[in-house]
């Protein structure tokens, strides 16, 4: 395998991830265009809700690839914001759940909206086969690394 030595400008692009913080700035500044105050973290957190309502702290951390604290600190200031609670589990009661508010149900379309328009723009001129090229690299990349 040959080796592949970056320059430290390129290491730290790899490493930081220029592109998803861009993005991540743009949909957070399109946020609050629309005068939606949430942030792209708590936003990822409902995302997940969203598509699975009533998830466990734990099962939140994992899709979000977050620690507990993280994902504590999320939940409440979502919690303060009215729009996720927390419920016992009927069946452990140890285990707190997760479930979205309908003032959250009511940001869904809004947001998703946005996001997409947002990845729309972030994509201009770059065609499915590089995506999926991209996709592919960066799965082969994480699977190497978990």
């Amino acid at each position: 395998m040959p080796h592949i030595y970056f320059k430290r400008g390129e290491l730290y692009s790899v490493i930081n991830g220029m592109a998803s913080t861009a993005v991540a700035r743009r949909l957070q500044k399109n946020f609050r265009a629309a005068a939606l105050e949430i942030t792209i973290e708590q936003w990822s957190v409902l995302y997940h809700l969203w598509k699975e309502d009533c998830l466990s702290q734990q099962e939140l951390c994992n899709r979000t690839f977050r620690d507990k604290p993280s994902i504590t600190r999320l939940i409440d200031n979502l919690e303060k914001q009215k729009l996720v609670k927390r419920v016992s589990s009927a069946q452990d009661k140890r285990i707190n759940l997760v479930c979205l508010t309908d003032a959250a149900k009511e940001l869904q379309d809004t947001t998703l909206r946005i996001a997409n328009e947002t990845m729309e723009e972030a994509l201009q001129g770059v065609r499915k086969d590089e995506i999926e090229m991209v996709k592919n690299v960066l799965q082969k990349v994480y699977d190497n690394l978990k």
